[in-house]
């Protein structure tokens, strides 16, 4: 499953009708560390699809996102379930401990 973008115009809509978890990749194209998890998260998404959906939010051209998760660091990745963040992770991580980390709050 391809990594979809997520936006304010889009976010509520993709939030409150996701039928499953959603993991959310706030990162910018400057970040470093941002750049070294973007792999790694469309891995993640393809692995895990049936579990849960992945989108990226770019924190540059949505800023209201970032404010409103209180997103200081980047990348950080935001785990929804029913609408509500679940769980936060920041920083770049290796796929097997994101992977892991996901598979406990799913």
């Amino acid at each position: 499953m391809a990594v979809k973008e997520l936006t304010n115009d889009n976010f509520a809509t993709v939030i409150e009708q996701a039928t499953k978890p959603v993991l959310v990749d706030f990162w910018a194209s400057w970040c470093g560390p941002c750049r070294i998890m973007s792999p790694i998260v469309d891995e993640v998404a393809e692995d895990m699809a049936q579990d849960l959906d992945v989108y990226k939010c770019n924190v540059e051209e949505n800023q209201e996102l970032a404010v409103k998760f209180q997103v200081m660091s980047i990348p950080t990745l935001i785990l929804f379930k029913h609408g509500k963040p679940e769980h936060t992770i920041v920083g770049a991580q290796q796929k097997v401990v994101l992977e892991d980390d996901l598979r406990a709050h799913l």
